[in-house]
């Protein structure tokens, strides 16, 4: 036991400074990169073209017999052949229409903006009005102002005449169809939830248990209506009439936003902050087509040329030092209860 205790001290000691180490070597770095300035990220594309023939080909070689395989190739070969002779006579001829698809993974914050700006100003230096853009979304909505600027960020493709097509699978509720209405055309799976066009705001209130327990709460402000309702003091019906007053005023104008970008909504029946799956959904012209992205996209295969874009944040080399640290205390902590349960190991 007593040999235990001193390899277990002895390897505490250890990642103190492994840790303290890293820290110190973070905070050399921070300062002196502090007058570098380095990309954030960097954007990765991918031929979905290039990904489905590989499919089609495993299946095939799976399915068919070596014949007929055979077959197959030679006669791909000749089609290549005459489309290589094709494009050689009239080069433009065979200049295919570029798809270019985005993802949007929607948290509360819409987090995924940040990347969404990114790759939109990426493909707009290449995109074209005979081109299109199909953004996959996901997203049950959060917080205005994120999804505000998330919805204006596609809002750059509709400026630039490039179609914008809007694919929701799950999920593209209140935030989430703020963003999806700004597209040309929207297709979602027959169970996808659409809408929820309301405004909610929600908060505790713990005056009463302060109040019970002797303690004041001050809050001292400048402005009549700086803070409508509080957590801690004692809300007012003439505050709270205000904060119900400002909820409608930003339902007014989600419901605005909605009918400029699809007039063909009947908005006063829609916006009522229910939601509709997608056939009932479709029914009620919150979308346009009952389709999963994956059957659309597809469908585009032997029409266009198709390009996943996504960008990468760049972990920060503190990010990187702090993983390591992380991955050392944790091998460390597992190698101490290995030692003291060696019973209980498998």
């Amino acid at each position: 036991m007593e040999f235990l205790t001193s390899y277990g001290l002895f390897l505490a000691k250890s990642v103190t400074f492994v840790v303290l180490l890293l820290i110190a070597v973070a905070g050399l770095i921070a300062i002196s990169s502090k007058s570098k300035k380095e990309a954030s990220g960097s954007i990765e594309v991918e031929a979905l073209n290039d990904s489905f023939d590989d499919m089609e080909e495993i299946i095939k070689e799976a399915v068919l017999s070596h014949d007929q395989l055979k077959a197959e190739h030679k006669a791909q070969k000749k089609i290549d052949k005459e489309q290589a002779k094709a494009r050689k006579k009239n080069p433009e001829a065979d200049t295919k229409k570029r798809v270019y698809v985005l993802n949007f993974d929607g948290d509360m914050k819409a987090s995924a903006v940040e990347n969404l700006r990114e790759e939109i100003t990426a493909l707009l230096t290449m995109a074209k009005p005979e081109d299109e853009v199909v953004l996959r979304l996901e997203s049950p909505g959060g917080l205005v102002h994120s999804y505000g600027l998330a919805a204006s960020q596609l809002m750059r493709i509709k400026n630039k005449s490039i179609p914008l097509t809007i694919a929701v699978d799950s999920v593209a509720a209140s935030g989430g169809y703020m963003m999806a209405c700004v597209g040309d055309k929207i297709l979602a799976a027959p169970f996808a939830v659409i809408g929820s066009i309301g405004v909610l705001a929600q908060l505790p209130n713990f005056h009463r248990l302060l109040k019970k327990n002797d303690i004041d709460f001050e809050l001292f402000t400048a402005g009549e209506h700086k803070r409508t309702v509080t957590m801690f003091g004692e809300n007012t019906e003439k505050g709270k009439a205000k904060f119900t007053e400002e909820l409608e005023d930003t339902h007014a104008l989600f419901k605005s936003f909605v009918a400029d970008n699809r007039p063909q909504v009947a908005i006063d029946d829609v916006a009522t902050g229910e939601i509709w799956y997608g056939s009932r959904a479709l029914e009620r012209n919150l979308v346009d087509s009952l389709q999963t992205s994956d059957e659309y996209l597809l469908s585009l295969r032997n029409d266009c040329d198709i390009y996943e874009i996504n960008f990468t944040h760049k972990k920060t080399l503190q990010e990187k030092l702090g993983l390591a640290a992380e991955a050392v205390v944790d091998r460390t902590l597992m190698k101490l209860w290995s030692h003291a349960n060696p019973n209980q190991q498998r």
